[in-house]
């Protein structure tokens, strides 16, 4: 028995007073020590599958493929609808790609994720619901996109580690202004690791419709 198993097993027993009054039996106590643990058991992987969100959001916004790529199943599904932009990715690899092209040194990106829902499903999968709020800034095109949505997740867990299976929003509300000027960028972390490229592909992530083929001139820079 963990530690922490132990503690929350030994302040329940102490708080019952029937319990410190007539000491249950010993099939009745195994089913307490039992649901406490599937009850500890679920707080933990709700805690973890939070972890993987909070790391899901900063990878994206600092371009980590390599972060992303821990965080989400092989067959990650992807279908997130703008007011401008559709994209629908099947696959880890296609997914890292599209954000790897949009995320590049020309953009701004702040994606922060809210008030989250988290049900357990079963031991190995889960459903979560976060509040997106965002701000993007595409420097090339002096666009300013703000806005929000309500993410839909699934998560599995695969030999004991938690990943995203899919997500999915429809945006919530969504504002786009084109900038006469820009503001006064003093710091842009994705201009220095940021994928170079000569074309940007926000319509649907990979420019399949040909209008805006990705065309990566060097790759992101090693993160420091």
């Amino acid at each position: 028995m963990s530690r922490l198993t132990a503690a929350a097993l030994a302040a329940f027993i102490l708080s019952s007073p029937a319990l410190a009054a007539a000491p249950p039996k010993a099939d009745a106590l195994a089913e307490q020590v039992k649901a406490l643990r599937a009850e500890v058991q679920t707080l933990k992987d709700i805690e973890e599958i939070r972890m993987l969100k909070h790391a899901y959001f900063r990878g994206i916004d600092s371009a980590d493929l390599d972060l992303l790529r821990t965080v989400m199943h092989p067959d990650v599904a992807v279908h997130f609808i703008g007011g401008g932009y559709e994209w629908k990715l099947a696959g880890r690899e296609q997914y890292l790609e599209a954000i790897g092209n949009n995320f590049n040194s020309e953009v701004i990106a702040q994606h922060n994720g809210h008030h989250p829902e988290i049900r357990i499903v079963s031991p190995t999968e889960a459903e979560g619901t976060w509040y997106l709020h965002d701000n993007f800034y595409n420097l090339r095109e002096k666009l300013y996109t703000t806005g929000t949505a309500f993410y839909h997740d699934r998560y599995v867990k695969v030999d004991g580690k938690w990943l995203l299976k899919s997500t999915e929003y429809k945006r919530h509300y969504e504002i786009v202004e084109k900038l006469d000027t820009l503001p006064n960028i003093t710091v842009d972390y994705l201009a220095d690791h940021g994928r170079k490229v000569a074309r940007h592909c926000h319509g649907d992530g990979l420019c399949r419709d040909g209008k805006d083929a990705p065309v990566a001139t060097t790759p992101a820079p090693a993160l420091r």
